[in-house]
Order: structure tokens, then C-alpha cells, then sequence
């Protein structure tokens, strides 16, 4: 589906949107919000972009409040939406277990650690009662009630990410095991802890992508909402009512079906969204199929990182193809069946990172 030279120029592409401060948003002079800024991020670094991945990385470790948080929007490094949402604040984890897979750098391990060590202490912090992780705070700094099983199951992953992270550091984190495996349970077994926002194809997936949900439970989830969100030859609709497709939740899917055992349907997904590519190896967001029309008109860094982190775990291309889709490439803490302590688990000869 991809071309060595295809990817590169997409990679090439998300380099330059990126800020000379190192900030990576949406797109040039766009927002920029810290989930997508990690993805995007990645994406440079399993391109080879290294630095300039370790620079987003940076960029986000400066604008970290005192309280772990991280505003939801920036717009040219200014704060533009001050909510402080759990699921930014855990992603940065992803991330950076993500490049220390792909390069082994310990410098830019040990430079981010206390900033994911903080960020993901706010999360268990948000957690609650039940296991649930709250989508906001408060502006009482108290988590609100409300959880998005979407973040949740994204939270499900960071956890996890960090929890390898402190393995390498000489850090046992009780706490994030506890509630990892509390979080686990509640994704697995408790849907009525979550807002009701079926309609988007994120929370059919996402449980699956975030690696609480595995084996044949994942493909049994996987095949019950098929018909609702996939529109063959073209790829996932974002909202199950819409004539809409997109780009970054088609890859997701992708990801999804491969962590499921299913790669052929992942592929087909992969190759279906091509259409939203760009001659300059952008992709477009979306695609209103009724109408014959992209929508958004826009074309983002975080679709083409999808894109890319997609196309990566599909070939097995680089150290860090199995973070999506393999259950045993992350420690075991969340999972059920499982007594060995996660904070035991690192990755076959990862070796000891000391800040």
C-alpha cells in the first residue's frame, strides 16, 4: 500500500508542519493538543526523525502545569482551552516508551520521566470510585464525574506504557498498577461506568486498541458493529449516523483488527483510506461520501501519523511495530489472569535507565 518513498515523503510532510520550538500541531499556525502531538510525534520517530520527535516531546514536557496537567489546546504556545483532560495527561507515556523502543535513548527517557511520572499520578488521581478514570477536572482540581470510554481505554494503555517506563528507571509504581488493573475491569465488564457515546466508532474499537480487550472477546467486539461503521472501500465512519468517513479512526481500526488476530481485515482498512491521501503525502481528515466531498478541509499531522503507525505494525517494520498490537509487548499489570507484578516486567534485555 505504501512505498519506502511514500512513507518518507509523508514523514517529510509531518516535519513540516512542525514549530521551530519543537511544537508539532494540527498543522502549521493550527492548534495543537497533546494526545495528537504525541501520535504525531511518534510517527517522526519511527520515520527516522528522531530529534525532531524528541523536540515535540521536549516542547510538551515545558507546558506541563505543576499539577501534571496539560492544557487541551495551544495555539502558537499560548494555552486557548485550559480544560486539563485525563487523556492528556497520560499520553506523553505512550510516547516516549514508544521512542525509547525505536532508539534506546536514555537521555530522552530519563529528561521526560518526571513529567509522565507526573502526569500519569494526576490520572490515578481522576479515578473513580469503581475503576472509571474522569474525563476532566474540575476547576476545584476534583475529577469530574463523568468518564469517556475512548480515554479511558487510551488511559488502559498509558498506564501500562508507564509502568514499563518505571521498570527502566528502578521505580515501582503501586499505585498505577492498582489502578490499571482496576481501570481493566472496569472496560472489560462494566459499560455503564462510561457515557453513552455509542454513535462513535472510537468507542467500538478503542477498548480493543488499547489492549484491554484481547483474544476472542476482542473479535467478538470487533465483528458485533461491523456493519454499523465500515463503509466497504472506503473505511470507518466516525459516527455510526454519518456519511463519513475518516482517516485517523480507519488506521486505528487497523491497528485494532491486527491486535485481534485478524491482519487481512486490518490491511483492507489500511488500504481502503488511501483515497484521503495527498500528492504531497498529507492526508485529509475526512471524507463526507454522500456529498462527494473532504471535510474537514483540512489535512492534519495526526491522521498521517495514523497512517503511518498503521503501515508500520502491519510490515513489523521497526522495534516498536508490536506497541499497538501485541498484548505481551507491555507489562501485564490491567490484564486478567495475571499475578506476576508488572512492576517485575521489562522488555527481553531493555536494561535499567538511571536519571
Amino acid at each position: 500500500m505504501l512505498s519506502a518513498d511514500q512513507v518518507r515523503q509523508t514523514v517529510a510532510w509531518i516535519a513540516g508542519e512542525q514549530d521551530a520550538d519543537g511544537a508539532l500541531p494540527w498543522f502549521r499556525a493550527g492548534q495543537l493538543d497533546p494526545w495528537d502531538s504525541v501520535e504525531a510525534a511518534m510517527a517522526l520517530d519511527l520515520g527516522g526523525e528522531h530529534d525532531r520527535a524528541a523536540a515535540a516531546y521536549r516542547w510538551l514536557a515545558r507546558q506541563q502545569r505543576a499539577d501534571g496537567s496539560w492544557a487541551s489546546e495551544y495555539r502558537a504556545g499560548v494555552e486557548s482551552a485550559p480544560a486539563a483532560e485525563s487523556n492528556h495527561a497520560g499520553y506523553l507515556a505512550v510516547g516516549a516508551w514508544h521512542s525509547w523502543l525505536l532508539t534506546g535513548d536514555e537521555q530522552l527517557t530519563s529528561e521526560l520521566w518526571p513529567a509522565i511520572r507526573a502526569g500519569l499520578d494526576l490520572v490515578t488521581r481522576m479515578q473513580l470510585p469503581g475503576g472509571a478514570i474522569g474525563w476532566a477536572l474540575r476547576p476545584d482540581g476534583s475529577a469530574d464525574d463523568t468518564a469517556l470510554l475512548t480515554g479511558n481505554a487510551s488511559l488502559f494503555q498509558a498506564l501500562r506504557c508507564g509502568i514499563a517506563l518505571a521498570g527502566l528507571h528502578g521505580e515501582a509504581q503501586p499505585d498505577w498498577e492498582l489502578a490499571v488493573t482496576e481501570l481493566g475491569t472496569a472496560l472489560r465488564e462494566d459499560p455503564a461506568a462510561f457515557a453513552d457515546r455509542s454513535r462513535f466508532s472510537m468507542d467500538w474499537y478503542y477498548p480493543v486498541l488499547g489492549g484491554a480487550v484481547t483474544g476472542p472477546a476482542a473479535r467478538a467486539r470487533l465483528a458485533a458493529d461491523w456493519d454499523r461503521f465500515v463503509v466497504p472501500g472506503l473505511g470507518a465512519r466516525c459516527v455510526a449516523d454519518r456519511p463519513w468517513v475518516t482517516g485517523a479512526e480507519t488506521c486505528e481500526l487497523a491497528l485494532a483488527l491486527a491486535a485481534a488476530g485478524q491482519p487481512d481485515a486490518a490491511i483492507e482498512q489500511l488500504a481502503a483510506m488511501q483515497h484521503l491521501r495527498d500528492d504531497d503525502g498529507s492526508y485529509w481528515t475526512g471524507y463526507v461520501f454522500a456529498d462527494d466531498a473532504r471535510w474537514p478541509v483540512e489535512r492534519t499531522t495526526w491522521t498521517a501519523a495514523a497512517v503511518l503507525l498503521a503501515a508500520d505494525a502491519l510490515a513489523g517494520a521497526t522495534a516498536a511495530s508490536g506497541l499497538f498490537t501485541d498484548p505481551d509487548a507491555l507489562p501485564a499489570a490491567g490484564l486478567p489472569g495475571i499475578d506476576d507484578p508488572a512492576a517485575d516486567w521489562l522488555t527481553g534485555g531493555a536494561g535499567t535507565v538511571h536519571p
